[in-house]
């Protein structure tokens, strides 16, 4: 993953194109949050709202090309887009239209039918391993289905698959309203960004994320790192971190990465101190360890509450601020406070 940088071309947008009874072919992420059938967080759907609605005043046919979940190329019934089709549908004020697939005879047939105005939401493209594969017949074979293609999937957008750098080898292609605003936020905060500058970057490798960190260092004030990454660079820096994540086979590279930062005059932030556990679970006891006091047979799963406090004030003077990542285990409630405190100091 790399950020968008000074040469990155410009893109057509859907309102220099003409729409009236095209199909159009819509990449968008509906990768929301399921429980028993219900969408528990509306942000994603939220998120592409705009685009179909100007697609609906402009009187296209609109098919949404999404996915869910990591099928891994197989159906998983409870990954099926029919409740997140019914969401859509709500915040739409119309019904959306569902088959169950996203390729073959239903696919094809519901797509022939589809009036001006309408939304056929096709099945799950996961479900395909031809999706992640990028395989080309796959990419062909979604292409047929629209004379126009939008991408408005940016949170998907880094991923070489069938449905984002496929489709553009066959189809003419625009961005949508949301893919637009992302770009241009990134432009900003990476060309002309407002001083000081903070980024937090968290997550659980830096292996994910180092390409991230080397741009970022280079355009950054500071630089707050947190999340199972930092016990990576503190293993670097030759302190203890007991049980915590840590990529053994990039130890040197982080090394190199915070003598280039300091060389680049970023100053880079880490964590003073922790919230610990002796084994990974939600209800495990928990414990307030400072970094140079970390118990070999404990693990990180949370910044502690002076790491809070100094990233607060880190961030009470900044102008532009980036974000990506939690700060600790967010996907388990007791370890997702200090993500929680920067979120709403914010």
């Amino acid at each position: 993953m790399t950020l968008v940088n000074k040469e990155r071309p410009s893109l057509e947008t859907l309102q220099k194109t003409d729409l009236a009874s095209k199909r159009v072919l819509v990449r968008v992420d509906l990768n929301v949050p399921l429980k028993e059938g219900q969408v528990q967080d509306d942000t994603r759907i939220d998120a592409v709202l705009p685009t179909l609605r100007y697609l609906i005043e402009m009187d296209a046919k609109i098919i949404l090309l999404a996915h869910l979940g990591r099928p891994k190329g197989k159906v998983v019934e409870s990954l099926r887009m029919k409740p997140v089709a019914d969401r859509l549908g709500e915040k739409m004020g119309q019904s959306i239209k569902t088959v169950k697939n996203c390729i073959g005879d239903l696919a094809e047939s519901a797509v022939e039918k589809l009036q001006s105005r309408e939304i056929l939401l096709l099945e799950n493209l996961r479900f395909h391993a031809e999706e992640t594969a990028n395989d080309p017949t796959f990419a062909t074979t979604l292409a047929k289905y629209g004379d126009l293609f939008v991408q408005d999937a940016f949170g998907v957008v880094h991923r070489s698959h069938a449905s984002t750098v496929g489709i553009p080898q066959v189809l003419p292609t625009v961005s949508g309203f949301l893919l637009k605003h992302e770009l241009d936020v990134l432009d900003k905060a990476t060309q002309n960004p407002d001083r000081p500058y903070v980024a937090i970057v968290g997550g659980a490798k830096v292996s994910s994320k180092l390409a991230v960190l080397e741009r970022l260092s280079q355009i950054v004030d500071t630089l707050m790192i947190g999340g199972g990454m930092s016990y990576t660079f503190m293993k670097a820096m030759g302190k203890e971190i007991g049980d915590s994540l840590v990529e053994e086979r990039l130890l040197e590279t982080a090394k190199q990465f915070l003598d280039q930062a300091q060389n680049a005059r970023c100053q880079i932030v880490l964590p003073d101190d922790h919230v610990c556990v002796p084994r990974f679970e939600n209800e495990a006891p928990q414990s307030i360890v400072k970094t140079d006091d970390f118990p070999s047979d404990q693990m990180g799963v949370d910044i502690g509450p002076e790491t809070i406090l100094r990233f607060n004030q880190l961030l009470n003077g900044a102008k532009t601020v980036l974000w990506n990542g939690p700060l600790g285990v967010f996907e388990m409630p007791n370890f997702a406070k200090g993500t929680q405190a920067i979120a709403t100091h914010l």
